[in-house]
């Protein structure tokens, strides 16, 4: 009887074992997050809407100033098309990253899309992975179409050389860091998806004016520089002026010169707030927290 009973143990003990190396260990953070990048470009371009806007809006926003300003200069050798295309690829970048980000995580919240992801046993850095890799693909294609239409339709001189190709890749990746996790981290404060879009979208358009996007920003006044001085789009903007003016437009900076070690510094900066804060605040759900 013993040794039947031994025989039995050891039969289910290795079976259990089997099952147990057969069992395949559950994907990583990393992979579900990869995995999850291509689901957001595909829900992304599901809503025709918010892909003809972040398309769109800063074409025609070059259109406007090319049709109103075009032939006028800010300074020696600098055109208008030329000055305002710096800043209409900013604010183009803030729109796929910060404003579409947060009101989107918002929206999928109120939905309760977010909820069901949490039963999944989603990692929140997958999502957030998820969510970055569709803002850095779908802020590369607006981008290129961008800087198409300013060189075919407005003759607008793009970069010459290997270096402002370089300073436009590390100012626009920091931008779009920035912005994506500054999205996620303000989407925890908002309401109803209505009060973020509401309010997202608001705040980025005063934040435009504030940062020399539709002015010559050492024309503004005193105050609003400052203000402006404290968040990302300004120095994402003037890294943007770096790379599409000569280098002689530099003396018209706030500064004199272009503050490319400040401009990567608050960048920077703000990429590691956004992550303390989404740290600290991401739910899944309304009310949580």
């Amino acid at each position: 009887m013993t040794a039947t009973t031994d025989r039995t143990d050891a039969v289910g003990g290795a079976r259990a074992g089997t099952r147990a190396v057969d069992r395949p260990a559950p994907p990583g953070a990393l992979r579900i997050g990869l995995a999850r990048i291509g689901l957001e470009l595909r829900l992304y371009l599901r809503d025709p809407g918010q892909v003809v806007f972040s398309f769109a809006y800063p074409v025609i926003m070059l259109v406007i100033f090319g049709s109103v300003f075009g032939g006028e200069t800010t300074g020696p050798d600098v055109r208008f098309e030329d000055y305002f295309l710096a800043g209409i690829a900013a604010t183009g970048i803030m729109l796929t990253s910060f404003q579409a980000v947060g009101i989107a995580i918002a929206e999928e919240r109120e939905r309760g899309d977010l909820g069901r992801l949490q039963v999944l046993g989603t990692p929140p850095a997958a999502y957030v992975l998820g969510k970055a890799g569709q803002v850095v693909v779908t802020t590369v294609a607006q981008l290129a179409i961008l800087l198409s239409v300013a060189a075919v339709a407005y003759d607008v001189p793009l970069p010459a050389d290997a270096g402002r190709w370089l300073t436009f890749g590390w100012v626009a990746l920091l931008g779009v860091l920035a912005g994506t996790v500054l999205g996620i981290a303000v989407s925890a404060f908002v309401g109803s998806a209505r009060a973020a879009s509401a309010g997202i979208t608001g705040f980025s358009v005063v934040l435009q004016f504030f940062s020399g996007v539709f002015f010559v920003f050492s024309e503004l006044p005193d105050w609003m520089q400052q203000v402006a001085a404290v968040f990302p789009l300004k120095w994402l903007t003037q890294g943007m002026r770096s790379v599409f003016l000569p280098e002689a437009a530099a003396a018209g900076e706030v500064a004199g010169s272009w503050e490319h070690g400040r401009t990567a510094l608050v960048l920077g900066a703000w990429v590691i707030i956004g992550v303390m804060v989404c740290v600290r605040t991401f739910r899944w759900r309304r009310g949580e927290g």
